[in-house]
């Protein structure tokens, strides 16, 4: 199982999607979701919907469950192309201070490689190489003049990391854009599981866009959809040197179940208990505030959604070398398919 997880999640990250340019990924996530439902479709901001009926379509009033993972990559903009370089500016949370020396790629006229420079600490002054370099004074570089760069890139280009996705040892993968296409393979995985049981409830299954710069996607998605309840996935912080324990969570332990003011308590509540039943590893992550992530919207979408969090745990975050555990992309898979097979045609709608 690992082996097709790794593969999905290779084909999915190495591919460019920054905020608002998903399309390359999303027709990717939609050749492997067709087979798996009913329906398909894309609405006018870019997210993708898939429909998959539970046994009791067309039985009264059918609860539904939406599925949301976001599909966009932080990543860079062409501000300016001077004397045959790029200057950039950031699309979503980009930490400047990985960005020398690494590779990119300038989406122009046709995807140009280049790589991150700056002044080599030999010309600096002592008390500059001592300080994060600012970004006025990085560029990209893809080895062209003047002239043919300007005709080839313009402002308002995209630049995303050229980052290869590779497995490590002890199960575990590294590589760009695991936040979060690490939860779009597990969503992947969770319908394919379902194709092999039954469900009662209807199924959404939500690929949103522009979580990165807003969480734009979910409040469309949740808007049009309205789901009696929803799940969000994403990833969250592994435990890792530098960090606390009240910063991260545990690193191969299975997925992070979130709980907070975010959370429905009852939503949390059953997906503790699905996961103890099956006897799938788990953590509990407290997040006392906005998590951050696609269940800040669609907790308040409409009349009010009852919205669980699930996290997968992953190491350097927003960086070109994300880690996971390829177990926990397969342990959230299994709990998600569970869950969704446990709600019955009686289940109560989560109210207080």
């Amino acid at each position: 199982m690992t082996h097709a997880i790794f593969q999905l999640l290779k084909e999915l990250t190495e591919l460019p999607g920054p905020s608002g340019q998903e399309v390359t990924v999303r027709e990717a996530v939609r050749r492997h979701l067709e087979p798996l439902v009913q329906e398909i479709r894309v609405d006018a901001l870019g997210n993708l919907i898939a429909y998959k009926p539970g046994q009791a379509s067309g039985v009264g009033d059918t609860p539904s469950v939406m599925l949301a993972a976001h599909m966009d990559e932080i990543a860079l903009m062409v501000t300016q192309v001077e004397k045959g370089f790029i200057r950039f500016t950031r699309v979503g949370g980009v930490d400047r201070g990985v960005l020398p020396s690494q590779e990119v790629l300038v989406h122009g006229r046709e995807p140009l490689p280049g790589l991150i420079a700056s002044r080599p600490p030999h010309v600096l002054p002592p008390e500059e190489r001592r300080k994060p370099i600012p970004w006025e004074k990085l560029f990209v570089d893809v080895g062209l003049p003047q002239e043919e760069l300007a005709e080839q890139v313009q402002v308002g280009d995209f630049i995303t990391f050229r980052q290869e996705t590779v497995r490590l040892t002890e199960g575990k993968a590294t590589g760009k854009a695991l936040d979060n296409r690490a939860s779009v393979t597990a969503l992947i995985t969770a319908l394919e599981r379902l194709q092999r049981t039954s469900h009662v409830w209807d199924v959404y299954a939500v690929v949103t866009v522009q979580e990165e710069v807003g969480l734009r996607g979910a409040i469309t998605s949740t808007f049009q959809v309205n789901p009696d309840l929803g799940i969000a996935l994403d990833t969250t912080f592994a435990d890792q040197p530098g960090t606390s324990s009240s910063e991260t969570v545990a690193w191969d332990k299975g997925p992070a179940i979130a709980l907070g003011p975010n959370i429905h308590p009852r939503v949390h509540q059953r997906l503790v208990e699905t996961a103890q039943a099956q006897e799938i590893p788990h953590v509990v992550e407290v997040l006392p505030g906005n998590t951050g992530t696609d269940a800040w919207a669609m907790q308040v979408t409409r009349a009010g959604i009852p919205t669980g969090l699930v996290s997968i745990p992953i190491r350097n975050m927003h960086t070109p070398v994300e880690t996971v555990v390829l177990k926990d992309v397969e342990r959230t898979a299994r709990l998600l398919a569970a869950f969704i097979q446990e709600l019955g045609d009686k289940e109560p709608l989560l109210g207080w």
